[in-house]
């Protein structure tokens, strides 16, 4: 079945979540007042600013601006779309996730968490019967003899649970396929494979077996190498509804298990090359599935560790692999992260490499001779525009700035639109324009008067949107303020106040998470999310009272608005005699 999750649902998920705790199981949390905080987990800090509050269910840093509920934790964390979200959380709370009827035919097809445990389940069991093949399979004796070739010893295989697929065409097929059902799941899994006649045989024959875990640990897929020179090289697991390779990366499970904090990723190529890299003591490299680096896999990283370095061979191929990755990460640099480029030798690998060389002559290369992505970048733009000419440098700027204009990390677009302006020989109206800007932006802060750029204003409709989402409650209890009376008031915008009051007043019972996540889809979802951040001086006691302050000093704004008006007709002789009688009201009221 496929369609939406029920937003009751949703409410009750919530309801039965607690933050701090859900939380906590991810990024070790300590109390700090009435709140608990760690060191952010989406950004690099040495302090802590990721602020976790128990009374809210809300967390928000101070740091990058982060922010949400339980649910947003999980899609910013694990890197899962809201319905993933959703259903990682129920399993959280081992419920299911129930599913509207949709009229829409191409929504895609929803499988139950039953469904994919057991996905789970048969994989794990198949790399289980890998490796038990390994080590008592008659054939295996060429694989074990490769291994032992590659330089890899007993314990690395044991722990990267490395296996051996049997030669024969059924092994898997008659292991685990006695019933229709399973045997469907098989072929789901792409384990085994249907001919055009309808045969049915093994996907992986006489081939060493590489299983790829998730973040979560959970074997997804599978990588096969062969031991001669058959084709191909590596044979991995196609596309599944659990295997998506360009959102995955081979022993990226294995480096989080190794390290609390990744203090750098190195992104190689082969499997064999991360298994080598950890047997000597290198337990942070991880390898695309036959991939290029992919925008998700950059994202995946970045949220784990500041530092990504990527290996490749020096020729041709490598860089256009590295100007790839270069490509992809652009637009997820944010400051405090960094991507640097390792061109090996001709004929050299991270396995050939470390065995040649050693962990610490190896780590090493990636410390001293890592180029960095800046120089990465000009290097290869300064390979193709001519510096010397007005055109080439013209050209130079048309490919740079769009390239450069991507990073979102304001301090690094900044330094390479230095070096840019460099190499074009406009340094010094580069300088300008930036002193231009900053006193510009100087000028306007002590225009508007802010000691403080991220200090709120708080207007009475903006005050009453914050209380509401500290205590939904004050919807429905302060009956004398009501959406209808707030709709009569021509004072700016307050749809969305409006909106609110109506919600909490139909669901008293929400909290601010609840709240927070009925407008997830809404334009103005951010917007709270930052107010929601922002500290203010009211206490559980005068909610209520600063709350109807607010809606009386709406009024009053709506008011003066109204004797504006009236006053403007009259001088321009346009006024009713009822109009008279209203001004002549305000006026007295004014007094």
């Amino acid at each position: 079945m496929s369609g939406r999750i029920p937003r009751s649902f949703i409410d009750d998920l919530l309801a039965r979540t607690d933050i701090v705790e859900l939380i906590d199981g991810f990024v070790p949390l300590k109390r700090a007042g009435k709140n608990h905080q760690a060191c952010c987990p989406f950004h690099s800090e040495k302090s802590p600013s990721f602020t976790v509050s128990q009374e809210k269910q809300f967390y928000h840093c101070f740091g990058c601006g982060a922010h949400g509920n339980a649910i947003s934790f999980l899609m910013e964390y694990e890197r899962l779309e809201f319905p993933e979200a959703v259903e990682e959380l129920a399993r959280y709370h081992h419920v299911e996730v129930p599913r509207e009827q949709t009229a829409f035919s191409n929504a895609k097809p929803y499988i139950p968490a039953n469904k994919l445990e057991d996905d789970f389940n048969l994989m794990e069991k198949v790399s289980r019967y890998f490796e038990k093949q390994l080590k008592d399979n008659t054939q295996s004796a060429k694989a074990i003899d490769y291994l032992k070739s590659r330089g890899l010893s007993g314990e690395i295989v044991k722990a990267y649970n490395i296996g051996y697929a049997p030669a024969q065409w059924d092994a898997i097929l008659n292991a685990f396929g006695q019933s229709q059902p399973v045997q469907q799941q098989l072929l789901d899994l792409k384990l085994i494979t249907e001919n055009s006649q309808h045969k049915r045989y093994d996907f992986f024959r006489d081939r060493i077996m590489f299983p790829i875990r998730d973040k979560r640990g959970r074997v997804i897929g599978f990588g096969g190498r062969v031991m001669g020179d058959d084709t191909p090289k590596y044979l991995n697991s196609p596309e599944t509804r659990i295997f998506h390779k360009g959102s995955e990366l081979y022993g990226f499970y294995q480096a989080r298990q190794q390290h609390r904090k990744l203090q750098r990723v190195l992104v190689v190529e082969g499997y064999m090359d991360v298994v080598a890299l950890a047997q000597f003591g290198i337990t942070y490299a991880v390898a695309a599935l036959g991939t290029a680096t992919t925008p998700e896999h950059i994202q995946m990283l970045l949220r784990s560790t500041p530092e990504i370095v990527c290996c490749y061979d020096g020729d041709r191929a490598g860089r256009e692999a590295a100007w790839r990755a270069m490509n992809n990460a652009l637009p997820h640099l944010k400051d405090g992260t960094q991507m640097r480029f390792l061109f090996l030798p001709d004929g050299e690998d991270p396995d050939t490499m470390v065995r040649k060389i050693g962990k610490e002559a190896f780590e090493d290369l990636l410390q001293d001779k890592a180029v960095p992505l800046s120089k990465f970048l000009f290097d290869n733009l300064l390979q193709r525009h001519s510096v010397a000419t007005t055109e080439g440098k013209a050209s130079l700027k048309a490919e740079a700035e769009p390239l450069i204009s991507q990073i979102p990390g304001e301090y690094q677009q900044q330094m390479l639109m230095e070096v840019l302006s460099k190499h074009t020989g406009e340094y010094e109206k580069h300088r300008a324009q930036v002193a231009a800007k900053e006193s510009n932006n100087q000028s306007q802060i002590a225009k508007v008067g802010y000691s403080r750029p991220n200090k709120p204003s708080f207007s009475p409709g903006r005050m009453m949107l914050r209380l509401l989402l500290d205590n939904p409650k004050l919807a429905s209890e302060c009956k004398d303020v009501t959406p209808e009376a707030t709709q009569q008031l021509r004072v700016g915008n307050l749809d969305m106040l409006i909106d609110m009051m109506r919600l909490c007043i139909h669901s008293p019972h929400y909290s601010t998470a609840q709240v927070l996540e009925h407008y997830r889809d809404h334009p103005n979802y951010k917007a709270l999310g930052k107010l929601l951040s922002w500290e203010h001086a009211v206490s559980d006691e005068t909610m209520a009272t600063v709350y109807r302050d607010s809606f009386n000093r709406l009024i009053n704004q709506h008011l003066q608005g109204r004797m504006e008006e009236l006053l403007s007709k009259a001088r321009q002789g346009n006024i009713t005699n009822d109009e008279k009688k209203e001004l002549m009201l305000l006026s007295k009221a004014n007094q």
